[in-house]
């Protein structure tokens, strides 16, 4: 496969990647490469590639002579990224409180104060964007390149589930104070209390989805694509 085609196969991967992540397809739904090729305006060997990958993380099953599938996330599935995300979370934590500077520290502190305000005038979708930036300026004060892609890709398998569980007002409030708590401990210096506070907020969000139950948290796979 020349170099332009790859290109071609990541732009496709990242965009179908996307649409089965948001539930804009079916789970068991065909990804038939002449349609998407035809969508997207390119040739069915980067769409072969893309699925060829999507195949890799999961996310997709290829079916000898019948095609590709959409798999999508069980609730089984969501409960071991997010097990394993607050795992990672911790260690992400502990690392940055030698290492995180005075800007980033900052930025979080802003965070706070921003998503306080947003929470107080119901702009739920910027609340969504906040947490994302704040898990963001946590993983890369870790200093650690290999955790920070690690907890990248788990907070990206998990955003559609993410922004249902902060859109209610409550949890919104109770992610913050948390996200407060792991702040404190960076700027005391605590790396115990840094590990426990980022893994308990990561506790503390499998429960609140187990407690929407399994149909809110998957409703939004079953919706197809427009």
């Amino acid at each position: 496969m020349n170099r332009e085609n790859h290109s071609l196969g990541q732009k496709v991967f990242q965009r179908i990647r996307e649409d089965i992540l948001e539930g804009n397809y079916k789970v068991g739904e065909e990804l038939k490469e002449q349609l998407i090729g035809e969508q997207m305006g390119v040739s069915r060997t980067p769409v072969r590639e893309a699925l060829r990958q999507l195949e890799l993380e999961g996310l997709v099953e290829i079916i000898s002579n019948k095609g590709a599938f959409v798999v999508g996330f069980s609730l089984e599935d969501i409960q071991d990224i997010y097990e394993m995300r607050a795992e990672l979370e911790g260690l992400c934590a502990k690392k940055a409180v030698v290492k995180i500077s005075k800007q980033q520290i900052e930025a979080l502190e802003e965070i706070l104060y921003l998503t306080e305000f947003h929470i107080k005038n119901g702009n739920m979708e910027q609340i969504t964007k906040l947490d994302s930036v704040f898990h963001a300026i946590l993983y890369e004060a870790s200093g650690s390149r290999m955790l920070e892609q690690a907890l990248r890709n788990y907070y990206h398998y998990l955003r559609r589930i993410s922004r249902l569980s902060l859109s209610f007002v409550k949890r919104a409030v109770e992610s913050n104070e948390e996200h407060r708590q792991i702040l404190k401990a960076l700027m005391q210096q605590d790396q115990k209390g840094a590990q426990q506070a980022a893994a308990l907020h990561i506790a503390n969000t499998i429960k609140n989805i187990n407690s929407l139950g399994w149909e809110q948290i998957a409703g939004g796979q079953g919706n197809g694509k427009n």
